[in-house]
């Protein structure tokens, strides 16, 4: 079976600012999709989370409505301060990120979406995150999700 694939608008307004983006997700019928990328820009949305999208005359695409279901996977972002490249140590801790059982997408060489499948401990991986003292930040789910105190 071929999955069919689609792109989904996202729209993030923060402030000022606009971050727009449009992910892999596949078609599951009824309006119904898996996201088949992580966001780069988005809250509490994670690869493999089913949402709901509605076509858009205005926009001229499929536009996320909301999420259905969560898949369990986790994300974090990773903003370093020198670009990966074969021999850094950006790679070197890209690649004990993905022995602990974590993928990874680069919007560029130096803004990573982490994703961390279910079996995989968020605080494991935050705790390397730490202890190496990477700049990153909680996206699914968010920070205000896992400390809604803290607001």
């Amino acid at each position: 079976m071929e999955e069919n694939l689609v792109k989904v608008l996202l729209r993030l307004e923060q402030e000022e600012d606009v971050f727009v983006e449009t992910p892999w997700a596949i078609d599951l019928g009824n309006g119904r999709y898996r996201l088949d990328n992580c966001p780069f820009y988005f809250y509490d949305l994670a690869y493999g989370d089913i949402i709901s999208a509605e076509y858009s005359e205005e926009e001229q695409r499929l536009v996320f409505v909301e999420v259905l279901e969560l898949s369990g996977h986790k994300l974090v972002r990773i903003v370093f301060e020198n670009p990966v490249d074969e021999d850094c140590q950006e790679k070197e801790h890209l690649e004990n990120l993905v022995e602990m059982g974590c993928t990874y997408e680069g919007a560029n060489p130096k803004y990573i979406c982490l994703d961390i499948p279910p079996e995989v401990e968020l605080g494991k991986v935050t705790e390397y995150l730490i202890n190496n003292e990477l700049n990153w930040e909680h996206a699914a789910p968010s920070y205000n999700t896992l400390y809604p105190e803290s607001e």
